[in-house]
């Protein structure tokens, strides 16, 4: 298992090497810079340091999560073990359409109600702007709900009837049954679940450069504008990026670097559900 995840990791960046040459060499063109607090490689001088555009990601994605995981994954519990045939028959499809919303539609309501009516009157710390990356975040929690409560759903209702059946006989109450019994044995899928509504968060475009704003501020503060890295790539593919130039160039390395980053939640991931799967199967 070791031998086999070092030789994806390896040949995962000779692709990255072999398809983004450009992100190569502009990663080595910037050397230390890339770690700075300070973002700006479409002006003159260009000044390299990423972490505001981390700093972006983590709190938009952090945020989506908190929103996201209790809400999905209590809709998930009430569908496999609470709701009745004739409702889960009604609601499921609602989730799959929530699923499919136009990102632009969601990026439009946090822009124009979230921030403004919530975020602006009261969130209590900072000067309240137009864009935060708190009102990102909440918008992205509301996307990936779906993604949480239906593929959450798929794994538990998958779990043997006899296991349910078994925990009743026994005395369980049905909170126990889904909690302690239908949950643990389905926690293969839940995780799956999890990591996929983490990497629809992280690579999400649209919402972060519509809610959070094209501001690549370092700061601790989730109310201020902030970017993340797919953020920027959107913000900065949307003018005429010269082949060659710092523009073009910088689009390829935050691109390899999202994909990396992807890749190895993706690893990680992939050996917790071996794990689980193998106790449960």
């Amino acid at each position: 298992m070791l031998l086999a995840t070092t030789m994806s990791v390896v040949v995962t960046v000779g692709i990255v090497a072999s398809l983004f040459p450009t992100a190569v060499r502009t990663m080595i063109t910037i050397g230390t810079q890339i770690i700075g607090i300070s973002w700006a490689p479409l002006f003159e001088p260009p000044e390299y340091g990423i972490l505001p555009l981390f700093t972006g990601t983590i709190f938009i994605v952090a945020i989506a999560m908190l929103v996201a995981v209790p809400v999905g994954l209590a809709a998930a519990i009430f569908l496999s073990d609470y709701a009745t045939f004739n409702l889960r028959r009604v609601v499921k499809p609602i989730l799959e359409i929530l699923a499919g919303i136009p990102t632009v539609v969601l990026g439009l309501f946090g822009l124009y109600v979230v921030n403004p009516l919530y975020v602006e009157k009261y969130w209590p710390i900072g000067e309240p702007l137009a864009y935060s990356a708190l009102g990102a975040g909440f918008v992205t929690g509301i996307l990936i709900v779906p993604i949480i409560a239906s593929v959450a759903d798929d794994a538990l209702s998958a779990v043997p009837r006899a296991m349910r059946e078994a925990a009743y006989a026994l005395g369980a109450t049905r909170r126990e049954v889904a909690s302690k019994v239908v949950f643990n044995a389905g926690l293969s899928g839940v995780v799956a679940a999890l990591i996929l509504a983490f990497a629809r968060a992280f690579g999400e475009t649209t919402i972060a450069l519509m809610v959070a704003g094209s501001f690549p501020k370092f700061t601790a503060n989730p109310g201020d504008p902030m970017m993340s890295l797919s953020a920027f790539i959107g913000f900065a593919g949307i003018g005429d990026a010269e082949v060659g130039s710092n523009a073009y160039n910088t689009i390829f390395l935050i691109g390899a670097i999202l994909f990396l980053i992807t890749l190895i939640f993706n690893i990680v991931g992939n050996r917790i559900i071996a794990k689980y799967r193998e106790a449960y199967e």
